[in-house]
């Protein structure tokens, strides 16, 4: 008999070699059959799997994230079956959930258009309708490799051969007459895979290689009741409303042209402009709180980014200028700042007394980011980022934390997206090592350390294994797009390495030279990426602090103009941005033009407003707000502004 702790601490006697799915039915039909996975001891597993010892088990439904995964995983997979009974030439690469749903890529004679993805979701239907059972089963690598090769799916050889020095078992699961590569965990069945729909279908490179074979992805979501999937369908339609990509270009913030490349988009006037605010407001603030502002090269010699360790861990991931193998010199442009931020702080000894030191900086940062994976402003190759690096005595560690902590939930409050984000833990994977620098002890020691500070700030995490940067722990703000994509925002991380690699040293109160640890931290993210957010949230209509044009000045006739331009010096002498619209349209145009163009306030300048000296204010949410003084509307729109306000 062994004993299983359930969910709320109920501990129960079974048998041993009792699975999760017993389990589920013994404790209600109506749990078994919603019950998607089972969480052991913290790893996600398969209903099916036998539990042999004293363990706890988290039952996960739909409702739950893991629970999620493996119900769209499955999904994938019945997607490929369809697939494979349609197109039985096509060759199957790889089919994961995702954090809004799951895709499959296939290696096709030609991309499926829509008439092929009505018929592939038709197939799926009936599958699911047919109540098949997925079975797990093992292979020794070369069975494996000998299998895949039989049935001709050369993109899952080449996935094998790459375990198949460890010797480990590798595991294939079976529906009917489908049979697939895959670590799972899956559902039992696929019957409850009640809604399915095709959302899209492009184009990825084989791992994300442009040299590579070009596949063709298409894109699914699945749910357990039809009503849960008509609600997804309205909410893509609202997304799509606020999707960054059209609403940036229709208000020119934006744009993008094949001559210049992927993920290196161009800020227009409006767009820039929205920049420079928001780097002035970081900037100052940081300023505020201590930082000391740094510029430093966009790129440096292949040297510094080997005593970093960049150049073994992140190299695919960086633009490399020159030849390895042939000059020299080889340069790279740089993929973060934190090696330069290390030689500032490395230009003369380092007393306790100096710590802890704040070196921040608005970043140009360049990765080579997989062209599959380029989206709008959110995922660019070229890219601005509110980077920090502080460096401090081990007593300091807490308390500077918690301040950058503060630091980035100001921001975030500010700009109206706190309650909109998330935090992981984002930790090393200790099974896969080869991936980070550094000892086993390190990493827990900081780790150790990391977890005891979120604890004591009583910050809700998840943890993320697998997910640290090569060098340490760090605390991820994770934030979903309109879609429900999740990307992170903001990182705070702790680092133990990189001082001492550096050969970073401060003098402590007793005359000894210690490592000062070391906190990377951003406050609010890659610029880019935190205006598409805005414009999602906002929907294009920016608070009036951020606003590009903040005042709209629309004369109804010519012979208001003289008045409007007076106006308009007035305004701009309080520092505010404004336009007037001199065209020769009929007002009504104009005001609809200004509304479109998501402008907070408008003035409507008539012969009574220049007879009264007044001004006819409209705001874009509130509608017609009257008539009042100049001087009366500049006290309410400074106050709006110095406070930030959100409306």
């Amino acid at each position: 008999m062994i004993n299983v702790e359930l969910k709320g601490g109920v501990v129960k006697e079974f048998d041993e070699n009792i699975t999760p799915a017993e389990i589920a039915k013994s404790i209600g039909m109506g749990l078994y059959k919603s019950v998607c996975c089972a969480r052991v001891d913290g790893k996600v597993v398969d209903l099916r799997t036998p539990l042999t010892s004293d363990c706890h088990v988290d039952l996960l439904t739909f409702d739950d994230p893991d629970g999620k995964k493996t119900f769209w995983h499955t999904a994938s997979h019945v997607l490929a079956q369809a697939v494979k009974r349609l197109y039985p030439d096509a060759k199957c690469a790889i089919g994961p959930a995702i954090d809004n749903g799951f895709y499959y890529d296939f290696d096709v004679k030609k991309p499926f258009s829509q008439d092929d993805l009505e018929k592939i979701k038709a197939e799926m239907k009936k599958i699911v309708k047919s109540g098949v059972e997925l079975e797990r089963f093992e292979l020794s690598p070369d069975e494996a490799i000998k299998k895949l090769e039989e049935m001709n799916e050369p993109y899952k050889v080449e996935l094998v051969k790459e375990h198949a020095d460890n010797g480990e078992k590798i595991t294939f699961y079976k529906q009917d007459d489908f049979t697939d590569l895959c670590a799972g965990p899956h559902l039992m069945n696929v019957s409850v895979l009640k809604a399915v729909e095709l959302t899209n279908c492009t184009g990825a490179y084989w791992r994300g290689d442009a040299n590579n074979a070009q596949l063709c992805r298409v894109y699914g979501i699945a749910f357990p009741k039809a009503s849960m999937l008509e609600e997804h369908i309205k909410m893509l339609e609202e997304a799509r409303k606020r999707d960054h990509n059209k609403i940036g270009r229709e208000l020119e913030l934006f744009t993008t042209a094949d001559v210049i490349g992927q993920g290196l988009p161009i800020l227009l006037p409006k767009g820039a402009r929205v920049f420079q605010l928001l780097q002035r407001f970081v900037e100052d603030e940081e300023q505020r709180r201590g930082w000391l502002l740094t510029k430093t090269p966009y790129m440096a010699k292949s040297d510094l980014y080997k005593i970093s360790g960049h150049w073994d861990h992140y190299q695919d991931g960086m633009f490399i200028l020159g030849d390895p193998d042939k000059d020299d010199e080889v340069y790279a442009l740089r993929p973060m700042t934190c090696p330069f931020q290390y030689q500032a702080y490395l230009n003369r000894q380092r007393s306790y007394r100096d710590l802890p030191l704040k070196y921040n900086e608005t970043s140009t940062l360049f990765r080579n980011e997989a062209s599959g994976e380029m989206h709008g402003l959110i995922r660019v190759r070229q890219f601005t980022l509110s980077e920090g690096h502080l460096m401090c005595t081990p007593e300091q560690l807490e308390d500077e934390f918690r301040d950058c902590l503060e630091l980035a939930i100001y921001m975030l409050k500010t700009l109206g997206l706190y309650d909109d984000v998330s935090y992981r833990f984002s930790q090393w994977d200790p099974n896969d090592t080869e991936k980070y620098i550094g000892t086993p002890e390190q990493w827990d020691e900081a780790q150790g350390m990391m977890q005891k500070i979120l604890d004591h700030l009583e910050i809700p995490y998840v943890i993320g294994v697998g997910e640290a940067a090569f060098y340490g722990p760090k605390l991820d703000i994770q934030i979903k797009n309109v879609y429900g994509k999740e990307d992170t925002l903001i990182t705070i991380q702790i680092d133990q390495m990189l001082a001492k690699q550096f050969g970073m040293e401060y003098v402590d109160k007793d005359g000894t030279k210690k490592t000062p640890c070391i906190i990377h931290r951003s406050s609010i993210g890659c610029y880019e990426r935190t205006m598409a957010l805005l414009i999602e949230k906002y929907a294009g209509a920016f608070p009036m602090w951020l606003a590009p044009t903040q005042v709209k000045l629309l004369p109804v006739a010519d012979r208001h103009l003289d008045y409007v331009y007076e106006i308009k010096k007035a305004l701009e002498a309080q520092g505010m941005r404004v336009e007037v619209d001199s065209r020769s349209e009929k007002i009504g145009y104009k005001i609809r033009e200004a509304q479109l163009e998501k402008v907070p306030y408008m003035f409507i300048i008539g012969d009574k407003d220049v007879e009264a000296q007044t001004v006819s204010v409209r705001h874009r949410k509130e509608g017609d707000l009257g008539a009042m003084k100049l001087d009366d509307f500049i006290k309410m729109a400074v106050e709006e502004i110095d406070t930030k306000a959100i409306k």
